[in-house]
């Protein structure tokens, strides 16, 4: 099944009210909270890295970066870098690259999340294509995702 039908899947079957939406293709999450006309702070950025050999799936607001020093700390690793993509395009096949969700839950990922993406009511992301997203409640994306909220990142 591709992303966007196992997303919608996944929030029907939790109860879980969402709206998607079509666009102009973007590639960054900035870009894309751009063409959505939504503050960058609610568009979640998904940036992949490896923490003391593992994968881990990190999201922040779409103006933010990692600051790895900072994420080694929150995520009590040793070593933390970026993932190249060639280490993590295999996880998440049913999804174009650079456009998974912050669903990490659905692909046997650890998800961690920046405060300043928890601060809004509501966030956006992209789900598997570079013309698709998501929008929907934080509490409910809290609710299923289970994330560990550590701080990772700063505004650029």
């Amino acid at each position: 099944m591709e992303c966007r039908g196992k997303l919608e899947s996944y929030l029907r079957s939790n109860g879980v009210p969402f709206e998607v939406r079509h666009h102009p293709q973007a590639f960054t999450a900035q870009e894309l909270s751009e063409r959505e006309h939504v503050p960058g702070k609610t568009h979640a950025k998904v940036v992949m890295v490896i923490a003391d050999g593992k994968m881990v799936m990190l999201a922040l607001p779409a103006p933010w970066r990692v600051d790895l020093e900072r994420a080694r700390g929150a995520l009590g690793a040793g070593e933390v870098r970026l993932a190249r993509e060639d280490e993590f395009v295999a996880a998440f096949p049913d999804c174009e690259l650079g456009a998974m969700p912050p669903f990490g839950n659905l692909y046997r990922l650890p998800v961690y999340v920046d405060p300043a993406l928890a601060e809004d009511d509501t966030i956006h992301f992209p789900v598997g294509t570079h013309t698709d997203s998501m929008s929907l409640k934080y509490r409910d994306f809290a609710r299923l995702v289970e994330p560990t909220v550590a701080a990772f990142g700063h505004h650029v």
